[in-house]
């Protein structure tokens, strides 16, 4: 009863939140959804878990410099927030998303073969599945369903009407989805920068960490490319897709050595703008 009550005020909460963005516009609540985001957050998510995470990325890094890591996440994080209730603008217009190395777009329609995508929670994260199934790919995508019962309905009609229709939930039922769709000429979107449970112990920044193998498991079964994508918010609010080349996983030995290396690509990812990625979770639990 206690947790039920709990997701209705959540969801009360931000459903109030997201009527009021709408009326304000983007801009506007970019601005005081960062500014509250950097004010409450810190109230809500253990400082010692981000502390630990920061340190385990480098342990050189200053008090200052912590500091300004740290604001600029929850920044993002509430602009992120926001931005879910104005997806059909980014997904209409060409204005506030550059792709680079489009190309890779031309590659994969001419092979006529799907493609694993891969990247992590930076910037707004979304954006990524969107802009592939912009360019007329066959695209699925693997998320985690939100543990609030009285949001995820909404938000998964978002995410299925503005960024794309084919949504697995993690799980075994997911990757069993996601196999035929690849059967079915579809490519596999996901993020692979959380942890969890059921994952190979490899290493981010030379700590172990559990880090799923579904994309390594995937392509090395359908002999599949796997192509990183970068995601950048820039001074404008603007963001940069930078989609790389693909990775041939005929190099790969297994499983375990394709994983620490797309680790090694989201390390280069984290390294790049490490204020817009995720410090929250607890990402090297064992």
């Amino acid at each position: 009863m206690i947790k039920i009550l709990k997701y209705l005020i959540q969801s009360i909460v931000v459903y109030f939140f997201f009527i009021l963005g709408r009326i304000l516009g983007l801009k506007i609540s970019r601005i005081i959804f960062s500014k509250f985001f950097q004010l409450l957050g810190p109230k809500f998510k253990s400082k010692k878990i981000i502390d630990e995470n920061l340190n385990n990325y480098n342990q050189n890094l200053t008090e200052l410099e912590k500091k300004e890591i740290i604001s600029q996440m929850w920044s993002n994080y509430g602009k992120t927030f926001i931005e879910y209730i104005f997806l059909d603008k980014f997904r209409k217009s060409t204005n506030y998303i550059k792709n680079i190395n489009e190309d890779i777009f031309k590659e994969i329609n001419k092979n006529d073969k799907p493609v694993i995508f891969i990247s992590g929670h930076f910037a707004n994260f979304e954006l990524m599945s969107m802009e592939i199934t912009k360019h007329n790919i066959k695209l699925a995508t693997i998320y985690r369903p939100l543990n609030n019962y009285f949001l995820n309905p909404f938000m998964e009609f978002l995410r299925k009407k503005y960024i794309c229709k084919n949504q697995l939930k993690k799980g075994r039922a997911g990757v069993r989805n996601a196999m035929n769709l690849i059967n079915e000429g579809f490519s596999i979107a996901l993020m692979i920068d959380q942890r969890v449970s059921e994952g190979e112990v490899v290493n981010l920044f030379n700590k172990p960490c559990l880090t799923t193998s579904l994309p390594a498991q995937l392509a090395l079964k359908y002999n599949l490319d796997i192509v990183p994508v970068s995601i950048l918010r820039d001074q404008n609010n603007n963001f940069e897709l930078l989609f790389h080349s693909s990775i041939k996983v005929g190099q790969f030995k297994n499983k375990f050595d394709l994983t620490n290396y797309l680790n090694k690509h989201i390390e280069t990812m984290i390294k790049k703008n490490p204020g817009q990625w995720i410090w929250t979770h607890n990402r090297w639990k064992l």
